[in-house]
């Protein structure tokens, strides 16, 4: 299984809406993407964070890749910056895990 955590701040006050206007369908997009298993956000330490998991790692770049989330990934330079992680697992992790590997581990965007 493959464990994708991000971590994302709105830029600026502007930022937030075009931030939102992409998160929530991005979201949406993922819960039904195929292969994915498990789909929460939660906020945490001022960062806006989801956690997946995935049959795949190819099948979360297929999510990742398409859609709402292309369009916001696209965007992403503009409107947020944040921390992204993705490990392979056989459990999906607790969200205090998580958001520690993602501080620990996690690619600065």
């Amino acid at each position: 299984m493959h464990i994708s955590i991000t971590g994302l701040k709105p830029k600026n006050f502007f930022a937030t809406f075009r931030f939102w206007f992409l998160a929530i369908p991005s979201f949406n997009q993922a819960k039904s993407a195929p292969g994915n298993l498990f789909c929460e956000v939660k906020k945490i330490n001022g960062f806006q964070c989801t956690l997946t998991a995935w049959e795949s790692r190819e099948l979360m770049l297929e999510y990742l890749r398409s859609g709402t989330h292309l369009k916001a990934l696209k965007a992403f330079k503009d409107i947020a910056t944040g921390k992204s992680h993705g490990y392979a697992s056989n459990e999906i992790p607790t969200w205090e895990v998580a958001f520690e590997r993602l501080m620990s581990e996690g690619k600065n965007h």
